[in-house]
């Protein structure tokens, strides 16, 4: 790891102009390229002390040892170059693009003597007239079939052209007229490139002039009683019109415009491109990146529009480019897009109407394609392993963590404290493992403390199981009755009537305590919360059960423990196995800020690399955990927010105050009513009765709700609500 400073430039050195630079590592390879406005003063920022920079920084400018510039005379130029060196260099820590897949396009080869239509892939060639890219080439295909009969272009192979001209007989395409046959001299060289010129113009959305044409010929072949060809023309204005409906209409304005949109986390970011052409969408394409450098939004859609117009001229760029953000220099990158087109171009966000809207849809399909590349990259079997592997070396384990243990707290202000626990195995969610908590031992904020409290119950849990199923083998140096490292005065820092042990021998567990009070406690019912615990959140079956089938509850222990935070969090979790007796479980914290991994005792994190797929795995189940602890805090924060006077009446459930309202009317009339009334209700007893009565006039009513227009006070309605 290199210093920054023995390679900083001296003061004055760097001219205050601007430039583009590269920093080089050891080796004198380019490891990342940048431009700037004024290279002093952007160089001056990467010389800071390493706790001020960005992670991603400070792991570049540690790894390089060199740092050079080239001044150049203004941004555009900049921009220019820094695109070349990019390209050229191919640095590690610089943004690049990947396409998912090699996406089509309809090409027409005018570099050749006679142009030909067909579908292309992979780098653009000069000479050759592109449009798309497509989703599918069938899609190409239809539309070819149907501009064929307007527009008769050579589509066949350089093979089967020369045999027709040898042979003197044009293929299947020319005699049923998809082809206007240039291999047997039916045309000229001249008009074929015409037709292949007018196919063009089509393509690119001068559409209307040829409509116009098609349909007035048609009207004069009709008044000229010429009705065959009349009929010809008709068709081939139907077959233009449905390949034009193939393309959604977006704008009325025959607009000419590339949207873009970003999707991104913490480690990478999906763009996706829809291309509009004459108010309609022609063609759409997407790229996934691995965010190697820091990076925001703004700097990714100016990586995006170097890599899309770095090498198109012409018409290739629109004349308005629409984006979710703007780049840092955004004069600098227009006058770049200008100067590719040859005209003006307009580089904006779009504020309302048609633009706006379409731009929320192409957010939309990259936030879908980012998700569908996660989805792909968890489920392959190798990217898993590797993940386990990299997680295992930096976190120093002996082997990889087959079972990991996320846990969260979630909490809206203090109120509705609530904590989740997933857990992912090999890799993947074991979602019939999760379990949800609420916190009972103390009432507030407070998430260290709700932390350790959580992990305490988890694992004392984890415990009375194996106590409970006599697991719990006898280990070298433990004295008669010791659990795990615990002194045999306060065995496992349990409460009484949890701790278990094994006398000396194959005997049967027996207990510390008196048999009255070492029986387990009463299990819970699933999802009252009661023990923290709602029991599996899906059908699916797990790989630990008990004989008869039901699962077991916490009986299983992680590899690894994983907590939503930073070093406090991690102390706690730590301090609450220790408490336990528990030593042979790992723990880390994953701190959101700058997704750093922390570890008990440790005053430094360990930096994973952001393409890391270790780290991406960490980041999956970190926000497995929040997002199930924030739905059970949701869920009940929305419970609480809708509890009436009969929800505090203990062993009322839902039928039964749903009866009692339809009974009633409402609860104010409820509240008024008799024990013996309310007997009469189906299903309400006497003990029932008096119990409702007694809470209903224990419960405050609240005030008359008053409308403040017409000073008018509102009664109640069924529900116990005003009206």
């Amino acid at each position: 790891m290199a210093d920054p400073s023995s390679y900083r430039p001296k003061p004055g050195q760097i001219p205050d102009s601007p430039g583009v630079y590269k920093f080089r590592d050891e080796h004198r390879r380019v490891i990342y390229v940048g431009k700037a406005k004024s290279l002093r003063q952007r160089l001056a920022n990467y010389f800071q002390p390493l706790t001020s920079l960005h992670p991603r920084t400070a792991t570049m400018v540690t790894t390089a040892a060199a740092v050079e510039w080239t001044v150049v005379a203004t941004e555009v130029e900049a921009l220019q170059l820094e695109y070349s060196w990019i390209k050229e260099f191919d640095p590690r820590f610089n943004v690049k693009y990947r396409d998912d897949k090699s996406y089509p396009y309809l090409a027409v080869t005018m570099n050749e003597e006679f142009p030909r239509v067909q579908v292309m892939r992979g780098a653009k060639k000069k000479g050759v007239r592109y449009f798309g890219p497509y989703g599918h080439a069938w899609a190409i295909r239809e539309t070819v079939d149907l501009m064929l009969r307007v527009f008769p272009v050579r589509t066949c192979s350089a093979g089967v052209f020369k045999r027709s001209a040898q042979i003197g007989r044009p293929c299947l395409l020319g005699y049923i007229g998809k082809c206007a046959a240039p291999c047997v001299a039916r045309v000229t060289p001249e008009e074929h490139r015409e037709l292949a010129e007018d196919f063009c113009d089509f393509m690119a959305g001068r559409t209307g002039a040829y409509l116009r044409r098609i349909e007035q010929q048609m009207m004069d072949a009709a008044e000229d009683m010429e009705y065959e060809r009349a009929a010809r023309l008709r068709d081939d204005l139907g077959a233009l019109k449905k390949a034009l409906e193939k393309n959604a209409i977006v704008f009325n304005d025959a607009t000419d415009a590339d949207l873009i949109a970003v999707a991104e986390d913490e480690l990478e970011a999906a763009v996706q491109i829809f291309h509009v052409r004459g108010g309609r969408v022609r063609g759409q394409r997407g790229w996934v990146t691995d965010k190697v450098e820091a990076v925001d939004t703004a700097g990714l859609v100016e990586h995006a529009l170097q890599q899309l117009y770095g090498e198109e001229t012409g018409d290739s760029v629109p004349k308005e480019v629409l984006v979710p953000a703007l780049p840092e220099d955004a004069d600098a990158v227009s006058g770049w897009l200008a100067s590719r087109r040859g005209s003006n171009v307009s580089l904006r966000i779009p504020q309302r109407g048609d633009k706006k809207a379409l731009m929320v849809t192409v957010a939309r399909n990259a936030q879908q394609a980012l998700t569908l590349h996660k989805t792909k990259r968890a489920s392959d079997l190798t990217t898993r392993s590797r993940a386990l592997e990299e997680i295992a070396s930096a976190l120093e384990l002996d082997s990889a963590p087959l079972r990991i243990e996320c846990f969260d707290i979630s909490h809206l202000q203090g109120d509705d404290v609530v904590a989740s626990m997933v857990v992912f195995e090999d890799g993947l969610a074991r979602k019939s493992e999760y379990r949800r908590f609420q916190i009972k031992g103390f009432e507030g904020q407070d998430d260290v403390r709700s932390m350790h409290e959580v992990i305490s119950r988890r694992f004392k849990r984890y415990l009375a199981e194996q106590a409970r199923t006599g697991e719990w083998g006898e280990e070298e140096g433990r004295e008669p009755g010791e659990a795990l490292g615990q002194e045999p005065a306060e065995p496992l820092g349990r409460e009484p009537g949890v701790a278990v042990g094994r006398e000396p021998g194959p005997s049967a567990p027996v207990a510390l305590v008196p048999p009255a009070a070492a029986a387990p406690e009463p299990a819970p019912v699933p999802g009252s919360g009661d023990d923290g615990r709602s029991g599996p959140v899906s059908g699916e079956v797990s790989a630990f059960q008990e004989e008869d089938g039901r699962p077991k509850r916490f009986a299983y222990p992680p590899q690894l423990l994983v907590v939503d935070g930073g070093q406090p969090q991690v102390a706690a979790a730590k301090r609450a196995l220790d408490e336990l007796g528990i030593d042979d479980i790992a723990v880390c914290g994953l701190a959101k800020r700058l997704e750093e991994v922390w570890v008990p005792d440790e005053d430094d994190p360990v930096v994973l690399p952001r393409s890391s797929e270790g780290l991406y795995l960490l980041q999956r189940v970190r926000d497995e955990a929040h997002r199930f602890a924030i739905t059970y805090q949701r869920a009940k924060r929305t419970k609480r927010f809708k509890a009436g006077p009969l929800d505090a009446v203990p062993g009322l459930g839902d039928t039964r105050k749903q009866a009692l309202i339809k009974h009633f009317g409402s609860v104010k009339k409820l509240r008024s009513a008799t024990i013996d009334e309310i007997c009469e209700v189906p299903g309400i007893g006497r003990k029932t009765a008096e119990t409702v009565a007694a809470a209903l006039a224990e419960a405050v009513p609240a005030a008359p709700a008053v409308n403040t227009a017409t000073g008018e006070i509102m009664e109640e309605d069924d529900g116990g609500s005003t009206t």
